[in-house]
């Protein structure tokens, strides 16, 4: 028997007394595998992995390399195998350990398959693949030139390639794989699933991806974007909408057209049934509440809400409130299907009018604007007035006509005031 660890590129042998010459030749011949210690992996997955095979004339140095390419991979933290040589044949333990962490592979524009399709016929050519790869190790290498494979074999003239995504020194949330050569673009987009009243506000919706580049990640910002609010201003709270699936219409060697599904999963749709205002002092709760469109027991319009709370912020800018925050709770009962929603209004300070700044024009038109400005320092800032008074500059001062002011608001908490720069680009 010969037994031998490899953890961190060591290793260590320990030989049995039996001579390999006093043997016949069946006994090299190999009869059994056994796969212990791995939990993400089955044994015929590492089995293939390892390109050994029963009944193949077998000898040390070919476990050495099996080890080595289970390691290789990045799939295994530690690696051990022990052999042992009988008559009948030779018998191989593995024993390995897991490595961590692993993340997605994901398939950003790899058209002409379906995900199911690329995992089985990728895990076909890379048996330790099963949509994940570790974040070590040469499986995402092996598992690229397998997608390349598939092209070739597909006729599709691209070079595949991936990068490793994640946040800026963020850990890596996962291995992006994507072809580049061919030029693909979106035909059609379609929403099996999608509630009926609902679809043609989505079909609208889509209309603007229509003949532009098919990108995965870029559909699911999309569909956050565009699509999702659709459902939310009908109170479908919790729709959900899957990984967009592209299906080849069109395919030459320079371009492939493809339609898109985008299945979606409704989900209830939910009811306003209450609204409470708390923390609100300088305007009476009636006046905000009149603020707020979305009346009870009619469909929660939460995209709706969110714009009405804007607006209540900047009412409360006009009076100098600058640092006044508005939150809100949605609470949703399940069984009824409804959604009440709880309105918190932090007032915070009221700040002054702080110095004025203008830009980008002589030095003549500049002393204009400070006489028409009428917001004087230390009086209380509203923050409308700054655009209604770039509007009366437009129509008051002709050399402005053609210009467009760029508005900034500096606020100071230390002081409480808040600063103003004009900066006018004047055009020809």
């Amino acid at each position: 028997m010969v037994c031998v660890l490899l953890a961190a590129g060591l290793a260590r042998a320990q030989t049995g007394k039996t001579s390999q010459k006093d043997l016949p030749p069946s006994a090299f011949k190999l009869v059994a595998v056994t796969v212990t210690g791995t939990e993400r992996y089955k044994p015929e997955d590492v089995i293939a992995a390892s390109r050994l095979e029963i009944g193949e004339t077998v000898q040390e140095d070919d476990f050495k390399q099996a080890a080595r390419r289970l390691g290789d991979s990045g799939a295994f933290h530690d690696i051990a195998y022990s052999f042992q040589y009988a008559p009948q044949g030779t018998k191989l333990q593995l024993q390995l350990q897991d490595s961590q962490p692993f993340v997605p592979a994901r398939f950003e524009n790899l058209v002409w398959f379906s995900d199911q399709e690329f995992l089985d016929q990728v895990h076909a050519r890379v048996p330790l693949f099963r949509g994940q790869v570790p974040v070590i190790g040469e499986l995402a290498d092996q598992v690229s030139e397998a997608l390349q494979a598939l092209l070739i074999a597909k006729g599709v003239p691209g070079s595949v390639d991936y990068v490793r995504a994640g946040p800026d020194q963020g850990p890596l949330e996962a291995v992006v794989y994507s072809v580049s050569g061919p030029h693909i673009v979106i035909r059609h987009v379609e929403f099996p699933g999608a509630d009926p009243s609902v679809l043609p506000q989505l079909q609208s919706a889509a209309e603007r991806l229509q003949d532009r580049e098919y990108s995965r990640s870029s559909l699911r910002t999309q569909g956050h974007k565009f699509f999702l609010p659709v459902y939310l201003t009908e109170g479908y709270l919790k729709a959900e909408f899957g990984e967009p699936e592209a299906k080849v219409v069109e395919s030459d060697e320079h371009e492939t057209t493809v339609d898109v599904s985008f299945p979606v999963n409704s989900g209830p749709q939910y009811k306003l049934s209450g609204i409470e205002l708390v923390g609100n002092k300088v305007f009476p709760t009636q006046t905000l509440r009149q603020m707020i469109r979305e009346q009870l027991n009619q469909p929660a319009n939460v995209v709706q809400l969110a714009r009405d709370l804007e607006y209540i912020e900047n009412l409360y800018g006009t009076r100098g409130f600058m640092a006044a925050k508005i939150t809100s709770e949605h609470q949703m009962d399940d069984t009824q299907h409804t959604m009440s929603c709880h309105i918190t209004i932090a007032e915070g300070d009221v700040y002054n009018m702080g110095e004025l700044d203008i830009r980008g024009i002589d030095s003549e038109t500049t002393a204009r604007l400070r006489n028409m400005w009428t917001m004087r320092n230390g009086e209380p800032y509203d923050s409308s007035y700054p655009e209604r008074f770039a509007e009366q500059a437009y129509k008051q001062i002709a050399a402005l006509k053609n210009s467009k002011a760029d508005i900034h608001e500096s606020p100071n908490p230390s002081d409480k005031t808040v600063d103003v720069t004009l900066r006018f680009d004047i055009q020809p």
